[in-house]
């Protein structure tokens, strides 16, 4: 008895659950009783766009010259401070040249002596071949004054060069910048000795401009080669703490091959950098203009889904209604991808993707756009600006 009475009472206790508002488990609507789920909409923008191809790139430096003695011998001094940025020919060391300055001086006295044999050889000819006339010397005789005298011109033309050598050594004791550019840390300090070439002084970096290189794809490479671009081509580029890209310069290198391994070519831009704000072998990101301006349909990239093989916008149509819409995504440009398959205008659900269904109803929100057309994220209940909430309905209206 006691059994059938429970099941008697209780379609009355549904009945009063569902006239106070509450629902069983598991029987949840979307928006609110019975209606469309909410979706958030924006509209989709036509606007002026250019697209642009982003890479990865290292600075270097356009000149990186490593410093090194020309000839041996003992370190006097170090006449920079490091990590200056020297000029052109200034003085980086100061090698002993005292043996140098010798080896000048006696170079110097080897070349007067030689000079002064071919002075003679020159007037014992002369004098002979005056003599030829009279029959006073046989020609055999005029032949060995000849070769004397062009032996001595030799021996003279060797000394003088042995004599420029010297003086070269006394000009290579004193190390200058071979560059204009920052210096590195000195390698030695004075009172060690050093050799020819060994061991590194110093390097220098040139800082007036600064190369960035990146690696670009076969197919970026051929959409460039299609639009004939020229060497010229402006590029953006921003170091890794800096937003965006804020450095122009210009793209002054193509490599003449594409590695075969990465399928990638090699290209370098140059940016000014007279102000010493660029450092070698810092990270960089490069932008390059991949198209002219054109007008197109832009939408939030986050709107794109998939559809199996296809991509897919969900477009509020009339009275409400999903609609599928296939598009071909295009560049992304400030996080708006170009699409061709919407038009300008039409309302695309851009949050709420998944509580949308096609061909189903849908409560639409619109958002508004920034100049992009980017959405702007509605205001959350309680904050700032947003419109109060509807207050909860009171026990006793129960």
């Amino acid at each position: 008895m006691k059994k059938n009475l429970a099941f008697t009472l209780t379609p009355v206790l549904l009945a009063l659950l569902a006239a106070c508002g509450q629902k069983p488990d598991g029987a949840g609507g979307h928006g609110g009783p019975g209606g469309p789920p909410p979706v958030s909409v924006a509209p989709a923008t036509q606007r002026e766009v250019q697209e642009f191809d982003e890479f990865t790139a290292r600075l270097e430096a356009p000149d990186t010259v490593e410093v090194r003695a020309r000839v041996a011998g003992t370190v006097e001094a170090v006449r920079f401070k490091e990590g200056q940025v020297v000029k052109k020919g200034e003085p980086l060391f100061t090698i002993d040249a005292r043996a140098f300055k010798a080896d000048v001086a006696r170079a110097e006295a080897q070349v007067a002596a030689l000079k002064t044999q071919s002075e003679l050889a020159r007037a014992d000819l002369a004098r002979a071949e005056k003599l030829v006339s009279v029959n006073a010397v046989s020609q055999q005789e005029i032949d060995q004054l000849r070769t004397a005298l062009r032996s001595a011109e030799a021996n003279l033309k060797g000394a003088e060069a042995a004599l420029v050598q010297s003086r070269l050594n006394v000009e290579y004791a004193n190390v200058t910048a071979p560059v204009t550019g920052r210096t590195s840390r000195a390698n030695v300090t004075p009172g060690n000795l050093v050799g020819v070439g060994d061991p590194v002084l110093t390097t220098l970096v040139s800082s007036d401009k600064v190369y960035a290189y990146f690696d670009a794809s076969e197919a970026t490479f051929l959409k460039y080669m299609r639009a004939a671009k020229p060497a010229s081509t402006v590029v953006q580029m921003g170091l890794s703490n800096e937003d965006g890209f804020p450095h122009t310069g210009k793209l002054d290198f193509v490599d003449n091959r594409l590695n075969p391994a990465t399928a990638s070519i090699r290209a370098r831009a140059v940016f000014d950098n007279k102000g010493g704000q660029f450092t070698p072998g810092l990270y960089a990101r490069v932008k390059l203009g991949g198209s002219a301006t054109y007008s197109g349909v832009v939408v939030p990239d986050r709107a794109i889904t998939t559809d199996q093989t296809k991509k897919i916008v969900l477009v509020v149509g009339p009275n409400n209604i999903v609609q599928p819409r296939p598009v071909n995504p295009g560049a992304l440009i400030d996080g708006m991808r170009v699409v061709d398959g919407v038009k300008a205008g039409e309302l695309v659900i851009v949050d709420g993707l998944l509580r949308a269904f096609p061909g189903a109803p849908v409560t639409p929100q619109v958002l508004k756009v920034d100049d992009k057309g980017m959405p702007i994220p509605a205001p959350q209940p309680g904050a700032p600006g947003a419109a109060p909430a509807p207050a909860p309905a009171s026990a006793a209206s129960k």
